[in-house]
């Protein structure tokens, strides 16, 4: 039988069908203030009604200027809580900054979430996009695209099978690194945004390409334009295409969707059309960023009672 670890990429992007996941935190229209006790219990009320994914972002610095003035915890602080309070959903960053944090730090991290959780990790990475950032941190945005590539052939060593320690400098009599724990098995490796990144670079060396939600029309093209990139440079492996989507959830089931930044105020009805179009445009896994007045809960309990069981259940 194969083991959680083996599995746990397929059970959220398969080339079959559609899976749902919610985006963390989970916050009323306006609010910038999370109370991370109250975000544990949605996940685990989530984690419980059946969303397949968890994702966690990454924002390390917060700023007047910055358009988000969500304050987030640490994500691995975070997965680390979400490890030891789940059960079932895969826990994906959305994604860890690759361009910023050392590379092995970043190895040592997904190791960690990965044995607390019993392999429900997917190592979600982008480049960041706000060059102020790059500078607090010391690092020219210029190099991100370099960074993001060299980074990222770090991380992958380091939890390969065959695992192995690059060192950024390796004096002569320096001793072989490796991680403790080792890799109980591949953590798989998403690339959310393109981190400056070719489709066919990402094609050739991540599970799947993760995206901002657009226009179907634009998704449409940007889908057709992956798969080009799979054939091309992957054509032996199933590569996910998924999307991140504001989702407004209406109490009345059958309000039509209207367009909102990223997403869409929909009742559940449209809602279900909307997401079988996707799927059928190509689409393998969306994760909503829930933004409503309603309790989460509730939201959370009517999609996990009419919509998880059209998409999940077949």
């Amino acid at each position: 039988m194969a083991s959680v670890e083996d599995d746990i990429a397929s059970r959220v992007f398969s080339p079959s069908r559609l899976s749902i996941g919610l985006s963390l935190p989970v916050l009323r229209p306006q609010s910038d203030i999370a109370d991370f006790r109250e975000q544990i219990e949605i996940a685990r009320h989530a984690d419980a009604a059946g969303f397949r994914a968890l994702w966690v972002r990454d924002v390390p610095l917060n700023s007047a200027d910055y358009p988000d003035p969500v304050g987030h915890l640490d994500p691995w602080v975070l997965l680390g809580a979400l490890a030891a309070h789940t059960k079932q959903a895969a826990l994906i960053s959305g994604a860890i900054v690759l361009t910023l944090r050392h590379p092995l730090h970043i190895a040592k991290g997904a190791v960690s979430v990965s044995h607390l959780s019993g392999g429900r990790f997917i190592l979600g990475l982008g480049s960041g996009d706000r060059p102020s950032e790059y500078a607090a941190f010391g690092q020219d945005a210029e190099q991100r695209r370099d960074l993001y590539r060299e980074h990222w052939g770090t991380v992958a060593a380091a939890l390969a099978p065959v695992a192995r320690v690059i060192p950024d400098l390796a004096p002569p009599g320096a001793p072989e690194f490796f991680l403790l724990p080792r890799p109980a098995a591949r953590v798989p490796m998403l690339a959310v945004g393109s981190g400056g990144q070719s489709v066919d670079w990402i094609a050739r060396h991540a599970i799947g390409w993760m995206t901002y939600h657009r226009e179907p029309d634009v998704q449409r093209a940007r889908y057709a334009m992956w798969r080009a990139a799979v054939e091309r440079s992957a054509a032996s492996a199933f590569r996910a295409f998924g999307a991140a989507m504001r989702l407004e959830l209406s109490e009345q089931a059958n309000e039509p969707a209207t367009p909102v930044a990223l997403g869409y105020r929909t009742g559940r009805l449209a809602l279900v059309d909307l997401l079988q179009a996707m799927r059928e445009a190509g689409t393998h896994h969306v994760t909503f960023n829930l933004a409503t007045q309603r309790p989460a809960r509730d939201v959370l309990d009517e999609l996990a009672s009419e919509v998880l069981p059209l998409f999940h259940g077949v």
